[in-house]
């Protein structure tokens, strides 16, 4: 019998150590089941919902989907960070309950986002399809490589649906649920001690918290050419987050 101190992986809580693994397995599926013609990505990651590909389902399939390995490294690793704390103050059930519920919330932000700033013209792209007239898409040229007043309905059928499957309307990672930890952290231990990996100091977490919302708000609003990270979608797990510990707080006081 081994009466010493458990393990580095023992001593992680259970369902923390059980999405960490999740997350692992399923990264390396989706790296080896394209060799058998099956893309995870396409199935589980979160399309958008005007899409031909899109499930309810893929609005939490997609938590459990990652792309490179810095990603699912650093969501992994922020997970393992917040989620043990947070998983021991609150306990497994509720632990888990939030780290869904934010994944679920930061995919409807993102849906919300990608409605607000395509659907218009997704619209215009649908009436001009059953009149026939192109007039009301003048006022999204810059979507198009050509005159809009040149296309004709069979070449806007094909075009709407090349962008509705697009693989940038596509969202995949557990960022808006690492986002959510990272509030909760911050707001139940505002006190203790973080550091920017740009600035090892450390820094109150309510003010690293803080610091980290205004980051994701300036990239999402400022929205840079070439820049694919959904940071609305981390807002939104934020957000969830926020809603869900106050819900709390007032139900039980925890």
């Amino acid at each position: 019998m081994n009466y010493g101190k458990p393990s580095f992986w023992n001593s992680i809580p259970p369902v923390t150590k059980n999405l960490i693994v999740i997350n692992l397995i399923m990264w390396l599926a989706a790296i080896v089941l394209p060799r058998f013609n099956v893309n995870l990505y396409d199935i589980l990651g979160m399309h958008y919902w005007a899409s031909g590909k899109f499930n309810v389902a893929q609005m939490l399939t997609y938590i459990f989907m990652h792309g490179s390995f810095s990603h699912i490294f650093f969501n992994m690793f922020a997970l393992f960070m917040f989620g043990a704390a947070l998983e021991q103050f609150w306990g497994s059930k509720r632990f888990l309950a939030y780290y869904l519920i934010t994944g679920v919330g930061a995919g409807l932000m993102q849906q919300a986002v990608w409605a607000i700033e395509f659907q218009p013209m997704l619209n215009a792209m649908s009436e001009a399809i059953t009149t026939g007239s192109m007039e009301g898409l003048i006022p999204y040229s810059n979507y198009f490589n050509t005159d809009v007043r040149n296309l004709n309905q069979d070449i806007l059928v094909q075009i709407k649906e090349v962008f509705l499957n697009n693989p940038n309307f596509v969202t995949v990672g557990a960022s808006g649920s690492v986002f959510g930890l990272l509030l909760a952290f911050g707001w139940l231990f505002p006190q203790a001690r973080l550091m920017l990996l740009f600035l090892p100091i450390p820094i109150p977490a309510r003010i690293f918290v803080a610091v980290y919302g205004l980051i994701e708000l300036f990239l999402g609003v400022a929205n840079f050419s070439g820049d694919s990270i959904a940071h609305f979608a981390h807002l939104g797990g934020m957000l969830f987050g926020a809603i869900l510990i106050v819900y709390w707080k007032r139900k039980n006081g925890k």
